[in-house]
């Protein structure tokens, strides 16, 4: 019995999330989701081979989405966020630039292998963090963060918490009603 627990109790922990990112969950208001195997092929509408193999290799995922403007998210903040994977055996791999984000990735490896992977997108208003158990290429981290973007209802999802939906309907209204002004100008 007591070793039935403790297989439970131990794989419970294998499956964990950093607590980083947890506490960033926590301590901040943002858009939370989760990602399994299935549902991350459901993201793949196309049938797309790249994405199939992108995601091969990933567990388990969260995603994370913060709005700078309404959490007072800071640059501070940002450098003690990667202070504290570190502190979890987390290695920054990677830093670079892909549309207009700043990307830092950092993988945990136990004897050799990648157990963990974490990439960090950050632009002037939002942060976004995936917490991978698993791992990627490194050089297909950004691809990632635009697959998870463009898919439909996750899409829908993030653009509606960023305000990003209203904000196009707005501007859209406002193209239609410049073209019935200039329109309607014409026939004056």
């Amino acid at each position: 019995m007591r070793f039935i627990v403790l297989v439970l109790i131990s794989s419970s922990f294998a499956f964990a999330q950093t607590k980083t990112t947890q506490a960033l969950d926590d301590k901040y208001e943002g858009l939370s989701l989760f990602f399994y195997k299935n549902t991350l092929r459901m993201l793949n509408q196309t049938d797309d081979k790249e994405f199939d193999e992108l995601i091969k290799d990933i567990d388990k995922m969260k995603f994370l989405m913060i709005d700078k403007n309404k959490s007072t998210f800071s640059a501070a903040d940002y450098k003690n966020l990667k202070t504290s994977y570190g502190k979890e055996q987390y290695e920054e791999m990677m830093s670079g630039r892909f549309e207009g984000k700043n990307f830092d990735v950092y993988l945990r490896e136990k004897d050799g292998e990648v157990k963990g992977t974490v990439i960090l997108a950050s632009d002037s208003s939002s942060l976004f963090v995936l917490d991978i158990l698993g791992k990627i290429a490194l050089d297909k981290a950004p691809a990632l963060f635009k697959s998870i973007d463009n898919s439909t209802d996750i899409g829908k999802k993030i653009k509606a918490f960023a305000g990003i939906e209203e904000k196009d309907e707005k501007e859209k209204d406002k193209k239609s009603e410049t073209k019935k002004n200039d329109h309607s100008n014409n026939f004056n």
